[in-house]
């Protein structure tokens, strides 16, 4: 079989296996991410993989530059490359998309093991001084409602903004049908 050959054919399999599954995303016919973890997990990473054009009898490119990996420190990223590099190796001159995911998956504890997450903060600095607020300039906040709220409450009133009449009538009703406390 050719290199071409064994693309499709591992392309065919990569599709009926990752079906439906979001962590798998096909950019294209020879360009694949593949999130390792939940999107909620910190530990979380993104492959990047590339195959060229003698895949696989040559290495396909891995990458962590995904913006999601931002997060994840540059000791770890090459942690993560290096042991993905040596399944690569292993592996060499077969169809390894499958075997690499599901390593990198069942393997993700201990390549994050190391993993401290990298902040990024940006401080402002100001010319003025910030002062303590007066009491005198303190205002009361307002309290802010959200859209289902409003939408509610317009739909309860008619066009001058009162109650229709009857509106909290429903109670009343209820209890002289079930009878009020002491109905002996």
């Amino acid at each position: 079989m050719t290199a071409n050959e064994d693309q499709e054919m591992e392309l065919e399999a990569l599709r009926s296996i990752y079906e439906g599954d979001e962590c798998f995303k096909e950019i294209s016919p020879v360009s694949f991410q593949f999130r390792v973890g939940d999107l909620e997990d910190r530990k979380a990473f993104i492959l990047d993989v590339t195959w060229p054009d003698t895949y696989p009898e040559t290495a396909p490119q891995i990458c962590l530059d995904a913006f999601f990996n931002n997060r994840i420190s540059a000791e770890t990223k090459q942690l993560i490359l290096s042991k993905l590099e040596e399944q690569v190796e292993a592996n060499l001159g077969s169809a390894m998309m499958y075997t690499l995911f599901e390593w990198a998956k069942e393997n993700q504890e201990a390549l994050m093991e190391s993993h401290r997450p990298v902040v990024t903060a940006v401080t402002l600095t100001s010319n003025t001084e910030v002062t303590a607020p007066s009491a005198a300039k303190k205002r009361e906040k307002k309290e802010q409602l959200t859209k289902a709220q409003k939408r509610r409450m317009i739909n309860r009133t008619d066009n001058k903004g009162e109650l229709p009449r009857g509106w909290n009538w429903v109670d009343v009703i209820k209890l002289s049908r079930t009878g009020g406390k002491d109905d002996d």
